[in-house]
């Protein structure tokens, strides 16, 4: 297992087994204020083999399910034995998850294992291998209507947030569990200090938004990886559906079977609540943790893939703002991956910054991180930079706006309003990667806009938007806007099966091991592929959102709308040499549907622009296209395929 020395090798031993001995005995509070004698690690100074091991079922307050009684959720633990016996308590890293049965964690599928007694025997992932024999607790809680659990998944709902923050409230005092499912016998957690963690990838970091959202105490820090912010933005945005089902679908893939026989009332109210129109329903209201940021009491570490296109980085840009606006402390790292772990894609890295998160965060220890620069992020495959903050000083929103060229549907992209129009027509059978291909020339189903080639990098660094005005030919239509940079580059393959990474057969081990529980996990590699462009940001619009974002109207054919389309967040640099470049379109097969109809649209270019977030605003842009910059030839924009997957799950 890969360690660091924190120490100096010159240190007396007799100063060093001091410093060990009282981080031993001394709480974080004490600890911090003996000063000097302050650890700066958490030390695996305690066993994983004789490892507390039990279950509780915590009581959430509702009904899930109807059946006359409050539900309990399971609750597994695995706790270090010996802070018990000193009277000590610990700090808990808690995921809470709805696949720890029905589908597994990590790159490996990890699903819980359980002994004769009930007792977990395999936690998935490398948190209790690694941190219980640090002090730490680690509790994997399974969802309501999900594995050992009363009541029915809701997906990102009251059940889904409250079971788990009754979690915290339970071990921080406030909450009722019990030794079994169904007995009376109580369980209490004396053997924490309530400081909790949450972790999670995908819905399990969503569990870890929503409830941060709650403003529960005790809860003092998340680290949420491709998490979720707003569920309506999973399932749509701005009213252009992203997939052909409904969040009905996802509570029966991860509903436990007694669950789907005794949970047809929720999902009735999934689907019912949820309509197909794309309208910004109560349900979804209740689903969007973004309005409730103000609400935060914990920090937030946010990893995300900027090519995930499960859960998108209009996702983390949202989140990230809120919690800005609202003082809450933060830090960021931003891979090229799509939908991946960061233990997958820079796993001793990881392991080292999350074990230094955990320990400034729960343990209360002073070792720097809080003074590292803000943001990690991959600029190409391997390949991180840092950012003191996020996005960096000096970064504005610039407008940029089209062009006519030479030929139609081939315009430029500058700092200067220009008269005329482009028109194109919908065609459901292409994507993001045929117009990036055929962005230099004139093709029917995009119009494409181009800068000269730059004369030095341009970064781009946050959230942009795009504004469009478009007249329709039907009563229904969909956009794309997608920005691109146009030059050759070695990317990150997120379309390929592994999202970015291809799994090998060589382990490495992160933490103690037992018989039915190991910490050695197999190793990953960058999955890399050349092409000739890369998209950078995308995002879709209803054009019949125009007036409301929630509600999408029938268009009149042959009148002007106008709306803005929110793009991903993202972390990027166009070099020199290569264009930015923006293309409009209709439907993006297989990430956005079509509309009812297959429309043709005309843009309005002087009423048509895209506020791009620019390291150095408007004058970096400027001195990037001022002249000519040496083109870096390319055979064709050729960018990485389109995904072909079955329906995704968060």
């Amino acid at each position: 297992m890969p360690t660091r020395t924190r120490f100096t090798i010159w240190r007396p031993l007799a100063t060093a087994a001091v410093t060990l001995l009282l981080a031993a005995f001394l709480t974080p509070a004490t600890a911090s204020a003996a000063g000097t004698a302050r650890t700066r690690e958490s030390l695996p100074r305690y066993s994983y083999a004789d490892a507390v091991r039990e279950a509780v079922w915590v009581d959430t307050g509702l009904d899930g399910d109807g059946d006359g009684r409050t539900d309990r959720v399971a609750v597994d633990i695995v706790r270090p034995r010996e802070p018990a016996a000193q009277g000590r308590k610990v700090p808990v890293i808690m995921d809470a998850s709805p696949y720890y049965s029905c589908c597994g964690r990590g790159n490996e599928s990890q699903k819980k294992t359980y002994d004769a007694d009930g007792h977990v025997v395999q936690m998935p992932l490398f948190y209790d291998n690694y941190f219980v024999p640090r002090g730490y607790a680690v509790v994997g809680v399974d969802l309501a209507g999900t594995a050992r659990s009363d009541g029915c998944v809701d997906v990102g709902g009251r059940s889904d947030v409250l079971s788990a923050k009754a979690v915290v409230d339970w071990l921080n005092g406030r909450a009722r569990a019990y030794t079994t499912r169904t007995g009376t016998e109580r369980a209490r957690a004396t053997w924490t200090d309530g400081r909790t963690g949450m972790i999670g990838k995908s819905w399990d970091g969503t569990i870890a938004n929503g409830v941060a959202a709650t403003g529960v105490r005790g809860l003092r820090t998340i680290v949420p990886i491709s998490a979720i912010s707003s569920w309506y933005d999973y399932y749509f945005q701005q009213g252009a559906p992203l997939y052909d089902s409904g969040p009905e679908w996802l509570s029966d893939y991860v509903d436990s079977p007694e669950a789907r026989a005794r949970c047809a009332a929720v999902q009735q109210r999934l689907v019912d609540g949820a309509p197909r129109t794309g309208d910004l329903t109560a349900l979804w209201a209740e689903r969007d943790y973004v309005k409730d940021a103000a609400k935060v009491r914990a920090s937030v570490f946010l990893v995300h893939g900027m090519q995930d296109l499960n859960v998108r980085t209009k996702h983390l840009g949202q989140w990230w703002d809120a919690l800005a606006d609202h003082g809450v402390r933060r830090k960021i790292w931003l891979s090229q991956t799509g939908h991946v772990d960061p233990f997958d894609f820079r796993r001793a890295a990881w392991v080292d910054t999350l074990h230094r998160w955990f320990d400034h965060e729960l343990l209360g220890y002073d070792n720097g991180i809080a003074r590292e620069p803000m943001a990690d992020v991959e600029r190409h495959p391997d390949q991180w930079v840092t950012s003191a903050t996020w996005p960096p000083r000096g970064t504005t929103a610039t407008t940029l706006r089209p062009a006519p060229g030479s030929e139609a549907g081939v315009g430029t992209l500058g700092l200067r309003r220009a008269p005329g129009s482009e028109t194109f027509t919908d065609d459901p059978a292409l994507d993001e990667t045929d117009w990036t291909a055929h962005l230099d020339r004139s093709t029917p189903e995009k119009a494409g806009f181009l800068t000269a080639p730059l004369t030095r990098d341009l970064r781009l660094a946050g959230s942009p938007s795009v504004t469009a005005t478009a007249t329709p030919t039907t009563a229904t239509a969909h956009l794309s806007a997608v920005l691109v940079d146009v030059g050759p580059d070695t990317v990150r393959d997120y379309a390929a099966s592994g999202e970015g990474i291809t799994t090998l057969a060589d382990r490495t081990c992160w933490g103690a091991s037992t018989p039915g529980d190991s910490a050695c996990f197999k190793e990953t590699a960058a999955r890399t592929v050349d092409v000739g462009a890369t998209v950078v940001s995308r995002g879709w619009a209803d054009l019949g959102t125009y007036a409301d974002p929630g509600h999408g109207v029938p268009l009149t054919p042959g009148r002007a709308y106008t709306l803005t389309v929110d793009l991903a967040a993202t972390d990027h640099v166009v070099p020199k040499g290569h264009r930015l470049a923006l293309t409009v379109a209709g439907p993006d097969r297989d990430l956005i549907d079509p509309p009812a109809a297959r429309p043709t649209l005309t843009l309005g270019l002087a009423r048509t622009s895209a506020r791009v977030p620019l390291v150095g605003g408007p004058a970096a842009f400027a001195h990037a296209t001022s002249g000519r910059g040496p083109a870096t030839p390319t055979a064709a924009p050729t960018g990485v395929p389109e995904p072909r997957t079955a329906p995704r799950v968060p």
